[in-house]
C-alpha cells in the first residue's frame, strides 16, 4: 500500500495550509470592515463590537504579519501600501467564500419568498389573494413579516417589500396609488335619525381611526378627503381608536362608526356589500410600492412573486373601475 504522503509520478503534491500561515478569520473580518469604512468606530458598529476591541484586533493582525496596515492620522485612518494589498486579497477571498456558501446552500435550501409589508396591506389585500400564488407555486414557502417597522431587506433576509409611500418620494415599482373615502356598514345608511346624505352629516357619527402619535390630530388620515370636500374643521361626535387599521375596518363592518377607507385595499369589502362608501373619494397622494432586495435577483420565486403582485394589482384596478 502506498503511504498517504507518497509522491505520485506526474501529479503535483497536495499541500495543506498550515495553521500559522494565515491570520485568524475574526481578525480578517475586523480588518475588512475597517479597511472598507476607514474607521474603527464604524467597523465596530457593523460588527457589534467596541471601538477598542476592533483597534486591538487590528494591532494583533499587524503584529502577526509584521507590517503596519493603517496610518493613524488625526481623526483619519489611511491604508498603507501593504494594507491596500491585504484589503484587495481579503475582500476577494470573502466574496468568493460568500458566493460559494450561497451556491452550496442553494442546493439543499427550501424554496422561499420572504415579504415585509404593513399589517393592513397584509390582512386586507395580500392574504385574501395569496392562495392564488401558492396554488401555482407548489413547494414554495411564503413568509410574511407584517410590521410597521421598515426592515433592512439584506440584514433581515427579506426578498420583497411592499410599502405605503408618498408618490413624490416613492422608491421601487408602483403597485397602485391610493384614494380615500369614508366607509361604513350599510346598516348606518338605514338609520334615519343619523343620516349620511352629505359630508357635513358625518358630524353626528362616531369616528373610527388608528392611534396617532402624540401631537397629531385624530383625523389626520381623513385630512386629504376633508380638504377636497372643504371640511377642514369638521369634528365627529366621538371617537373609537385602534392600534391596527384592520381593527378599524372590522369595527366599520360591525356598524360601530365611520372609517376612512383606503382603496383599493377595501375594494372587495365594498364589492361584497359589507361596506358602503356614501360619498366620492379623493386622492391621498400615497401609493403602495414594491422593492426587491438586490440579492433576490437570483431568486426566481421572488421574481415570480413580484410579477404575480403586479398582475393582481392590475386585476384589482379593472374590478374597481
Amino acid at each position: 500500500m502506498r503511504p498517504a504522503n507518497a509522491k505520485v509520478p506526474g501529479v503535483p503534491p497536495v499541500t495543506g495550509i498550515r495553521r500559522g500561515q494565515l491570520p485568524r478569520l475574526d481578525l480578517l473580518y475586523s480588518f475588512e470592515a475597517a479597511a472598507r469604512s476607514l474607521s474603527f468606530t464604524r467597523a465596530a458598529a457593523e460588527l457589534f463590537l467596541t471601538q477598542s476591541a476592533v483597534s486591538r484586533q487590528i494591532q494583533q493582525l499587524e503584529a502577526e504579519i509584521g507590517v503596519a496596515l493603517f496610518e493613524r492620522r488625526h481623526r483619519a485612518l489611511v491604508l498603507t501600501e501593504a494594507g491596500s494589498v491585504m484589503q484587495r486579497a481579503v475582500a476577494d477571498c470573502m466574496e468568493r467564500l460568500r458566493d460559494a456558501t450561497a451556491s452550496v446552500r442553494a442546493i439543499t435550501a427550501p424554496r422561499q419568498v420572504a415579504i415585509t409589508t404593513t399589517p393592513g396591506f397584509a390582512s386586507l389585500w395580500l392574504i385574501p389573494r395569496l392562495a392564488r400564488f401558492t396554488a401555482t407555486h407548489p413547494g414554495v414557502d411564503v413568509r410574511i413579516s407584517a410590521t410597521l417597522e421598515v426592515l433592512d431587506l439584506e440584514r433581515s433576509g427579506i426578498d420583497v417589500s411592499v410599502r405605503l409611500r408618498t408618490i413624490e418620494h416613492a422608491q421601487g415599482r408602483s403597485l397602485f396609488e391610493e384614494t380615500v373615502t369614508p366607509v361604513c356598514s350599510p346598516l348606518l345608511l338605514k338609520n334615519r335619525a343619523l343620516p349620511l346624505k352629505k359630508p357635513a352629516d358625518l358630524a353626528g357619527h362616531t369616528l373610527l381611526t388608528i392611534d396617532k402619535p402624540q401631537g397629531q390630530p385624530l383625523a389626520m388620515d381623513w385630512e386629504p378627503w376633508f380638504r377636497v370636500m372643504g371640511l377642514p374643521e369638521l369634528r365627529m361626535k366621538n371617537t373609537l381608536q385602534f392600534s391596527q387599521y384592520s381593527d378599524v375596518v372590522a369595527a366599520a363592518v360591525a356598524g360601530q362608526g365611520v372609517a376612512i377607507g383606503r382603496l383599493p385595499l377595501l375594494a372587495e369589502l365594498l364589492r361584497e356589500g359589507r361596506l358602503v362608501a356614501p360619498f366620492s373619494g379623493a386622492a391621498s397622494h400615497f401609493g403602495y410600492f414594491v422593492t426587491v432586495a438586490p440579492r433576490s435577483a437570483a431568486n426566481a420565486d421572488a421574481q415570480d412573486f413580484v410579477r404575480w403582485l403586479m398582475a393582481e394589482a392590475e386585476s384589482a384596478k379593472i374590478v374597481c373601475a
